[in-house]
């Protein structure tokens, strides 16, 4: 049995917000690299330019690759040789708590979606704990600002649609949001399960790194299709234009009833943050 005091998982949660919101992801950075490595559009290269810039800076400086530093998801996968010495859920909203206020972050979430009153240390932050072997035990932080999270959707499309409409779908929700969620974007993409589980699949495919497809072959090709259809928008970062809307598609997907396809599209922006730790 693994023994993990709560005060581990603290300190952990407080400096994952902090690395995440300054130190952009690699495959992320080298995607923007390689966008502008390809761009012939000028005002698309100066734009991935100063995107470029402004991530070396902030880690250089250590401060926030965007001033909205998000709303925080935290995902704990978790086996059942662990035991947390104290309270699992108080001591990731303290690691939140803290990091916040220790890394200068600008806090966002308000305590009722209605009344609109600032927690003032960004918490609580959103917990999904999911089952492990042994005595694994893993948590990723993944803050997500709500300019590319108002621009999300999710869509019960007739389960006798196919590829074509799913592609439709994630296209025209990429059209419709433009430039609004800073593009360059990311795609997570579910199908499948229900409807609270679809909106956690699209979720869940952003934790992925982008040089990683779907397992399955088939799955991997709609990635491809999907993006190389995004990409034919011209959006471009920032929407100037360009080769490059999109930085990639995750696609996660689940059994789901005979009489039902869900499909939800995620969308994130170019500062895509997530960071892990093993304890």
């Amino acid at each position: 049995m693994k023994e993990i005091d709560a005060s581990l998982i603290t300190e952990t949660v407080s400096n994952l917000c902090i690395q995440a919101n300054t130190d952009l992801c690699f495959d992320i950075v080298q995607a923007i690299n390689d966008a502008y490595e390809a761009e012939t559009w000028e005002p698309a290269r100066e734009t991935l330019l100063n995107i470029k810039e402004n991530i070396k800076i902030a880690k250089e400086k250590e401060l926030p690759i965007c001033q909205d530093t998000g709303m925080v998801s935290v995902y704990i996968i978790m086996g059942p040789d662990v035991h947390i010495n104290g309270d699992l859920v108080k001591a990731v909203n303290d690691g939140v708590s803290d990091g916040y206020t220790r890394g200068f972050l600008r806090k966002s979430m308000v305590r009722d979606p209605l009344r609109r009153v600032n927690t003032e240390d960004n918490t609580p932050a959103f917990i999904t704990i999911e089952p492990a072997q042994g005595d694994y035990f893993k948590i990723i932080v993944s803050p997500k600002g709500c300019g590319s999270e108002n621009k999300c959707k999710l869509k019960f499309l007739n389960p006798t649609d196919g590829e074509d409409e799913i592609v439709r779908f994630v296209v025209d929700t990429v059209k419709e949001a433009g430039a609004a969620p800073c593009p360059p974007i990311v795609i997570g993409v579910g199908i499948g399960g229900n409807f609270e589980k679809v909106a956690y699949l699209s979720k869940k495919a952003l934790l992925r790194p982008l040089f990683k497809h779907n397992s399955d072959p088939y799955y991997a090709n709609l990635e491809k299709r999907v993006m190389e259809e995004v990409n034919k928008l011209g959006i471009g970062p920032q929407g100037f234009g360009g080769r490059t809307t999109c930085l990639g598609v995750a696609i996660e997907t689940l059994p789901t009833h005979v009489a039902g396809l869900p499909v939800a599209v995620n969308i994130s922006c170019h500062v895509t943050r997530r960071k892990c730790a093993e304890l």
